[in-house]
């Protein structure tokens, strides 16, 4: 926990020092520290929301360092604005805070939710792994249930890298994709939940 304090304040005071760099803007809403690239050195990656006054869609950012080959210091080499949706206030919604996450396979889990507001109710899973020098969207889950009809409950957990699909406890078959952190977009992995065969 010492060592993500300390990230964060290094990583605050860096992005404060150089603005004009492409870090993160705005409000830090979680973080994660793993070894991403499998190096042996302890890697950061964060949600992040913009300035206040930015109404997009999608508010949060997901940022990903990695340490340096010759120096112990961060560098960023992922960033994809605009990437997940969720309360971005600390005294917001209860059920709709994202959160991200090291899985111990050295992978990185984002997941965002509506888990209370309305009647359709939802949690939506990606999964991050490093391959080739950049993350890549390895997994998409979706779990979604309806508080006035429990039987309109579904669930769907698509493997981007293979194209399996398991939809509803049914084994399906989608487009096998290898698609950057950067360049995903949310429908493909609802197309792939919709229409796999």
């Amino acid at each position: 926990m010492k060592s993500l304090a300390c990230a964060l304040i290094l990583l605050t005071a860096a992005s404060t020092a150089h603005a004009e760099d492409a870090s993160p803007p705005g409000r830090i809403i979680d973080a994660a520290i793993g070894d991403w690239n499998k190096d042996g050195k302890p890697d950061l990656a964060l949600l992040a929301a913009p300035p206040a006054g930015d109404d997009a869609d999608n508010p949060i950012g997901i940022y990903i360092y990695l340490r340096d080959d010759e120096h112990s210091l961060l560098k960023l080499v992922a960033s994809a604005p605009h990437k997940i949706w969720g309360s971005v206030e600390p005294g917001g919604i209860v059920g709709q805070e994202p959160s991200i996450s090291a899985l111990p396979n050295g992978s990185i889990s984002i997941v965002s939710q509506n888990d209370s507001i309305g009647r359709d109710r939802w949690t939506q899973t990606l999964t991050l792994a490093y391959r080739n020098n950049s993350f890549v969207v390895a997994g998409y889950t979706y779990e979604s249930h309806d508080t006035l009809n429990p039987e309109e409950s579904h669930s769907c957990d698509y493997n981007v890298l293979t194209g399996k699909v398991t939809k509803d406890g049914k084994n399906l078959k989608a487009e096998a994709l290898n698609v950057t952190i950067q360049d995903w977009q949310d429908d493909v992995g609802q197309k792939a939940c919709d229409s796999g065969k």
